[in-house]
């Protein structure tokens, strides 16, 4: 008897040990499983290359948090303006030189320059963790930048404000429309970041351009604005009262000198109102990648809740995941859009997917050059 029970127990543990067939087996068991792959490739690869925003605080807070979770993976952070940094991968990539993993950054340059070029892979099958890959955990589910719904991830979306006050020089409620820029006083005491490349200059001239039409810009052109390209310089013009107002520029760029404590504001909204963006947070996976599983890695970790909240809060940018807190962005002149739009006012407002670049920012831009060539 002692015999046939010890037969029987023994029979149970190997049927317990046994695989679970496919279809059985648990989501976290295939996840998990996978992750620990990706995790071990990485280690071998030791690095991952990713192109992002001009910001030291995101430079900084990134490369800390992501060191703690990984140390044995080098994360090197190539910091630079979105069109800038673009231009140098198109030029690699036709080079055969394939140096960068990921690009994060707005989406004009790119559409313009990354997905026009045929240099993008998709996105969704690179997602892994469950928290990443479930739209239910997203303001919106998932919302992609191009048309195909495959290659440019916005993990951001909120109203913007880039127009900002120096508020020694500029009254709260001076500018109440923007009909008030061009008003005498401001001639020659605006900065704007040049509206003829990508970026936050162009965004915001292309919103002036559908709200407020091509004579308005002409008029505004006219003021003898400060063009720039370099957006710490313009920034630092408003902060030292060389200039009352900028346009184009945000949060990120003025982070040093409201740390400072230089009298940088954004205007209060004005009537027209401000447009939706998801800012510099559209992320984009480049084909060939040297460092494939490190790149899976990072972007998992990116579009976690903990990379979401290191990323919003270096930014000042508002993510659209719901388990990360976005309430404090509101003294930083960014309203996030899960707390105060639905989804389909967010399309309706928004300024940066492929279909708004090709109806909106590209014959702006036109214009800009036209009126500034």
């Amino acid at each position: 008897m002692k015999n046939f029970a010890r037969g029987i127990l023994l029979i149970a543990v190997a049927l317990w040990l046994q695989p679970l067939p496919a279809g059985a087996q648990s989501d976290k068991g295939d996840w998990q499983a996978e992750w620990e792959k990706v995790l071990q490739g990485a280690k071998r690869e030791g690095k991952v290359v990713v192109s992002v925003p001009a910001s030291t605080e995101l430079r900084k807070k990134t490369e800390e948090t992501f060191a703690t979770r990984f140390p044995n993976i080098d994360l090197e952070l190539v910091v630079g303006r979105g069109s800038s940094n673009i231009k140098k991968i198109v030029a690699e990539k036709k080079a055969g030189v394939h140096y960068f993993d990921l690009h994060v950054g707005g989406t004009n340059s790119i559409i313009t320059g990354l997905l026009a070029e045929g240099l993008l892979e998709p996105i969704s099958p690179l997602m892994i963790l469950p928290e990443v890959k479930d739209p239910k955990q997203w303001w919106g589910g998932h919302i992609w930048a191009d048309t195909a719904r495959r290659h440019i991830y916005m993990f951001q979306a909120y109203i913007t404000e880039t127009v900002w006050r120096n508020t020694d020089l500029v009254k709260p409620g001076e500018i109440a429309t923007y009909d008030d820029l061009l008003r005498p006083k401001w001639k020659g005491r605006i900065a704007i970041l040049d509206p003829r490349t990508p970026g936050s200059g162009d965004s915001t001239w292309g919103f002036l351009w559908s709200v407020k039409g091509e004579e308005y810009l002409t008029k505004l052109v006219a003021q003898d604005m400060i063009i720039g390209r370099n957006q710490r310089q313009l920034a630092e013009t408003v902060a030292k009262g060389k200039a009352a107002l900028s346009i184009g520029l945000s949060y990120y760029v003025y982070q040093p000198f409201i740390k400072a404590g230089l009298p940088v504001k954004p205007v209060d909204p004005p009537k027209e109102g401000f447009y939706a963006s998801s800012g510099s947070g559209n992320l984009a996976v480049l084909k060939e990648m040297p460092h494939p599983n490190a790149a899976r890695l990072f972007l998992n970790w990116l579009l976690s809740r903990e990379g979401q909240e290191v990323f919003s809060r270096a930014m000042g940018q508002t993510t659209r995941r719901f388990d990360v807190d976005t309430s404090w962005a509101k003294e930083y002149g960014h309203t996030s859009a899960k707390e105060s739009l639905t989804p389909e006012r967010f399309f309706a407002l928004e300024n940066q997917s492929e279909e708004k670049i090709e109806k909106v920012r590209k014959p702006a831009a036109a214009l800009a050059r036209k009126l500034l060539d």
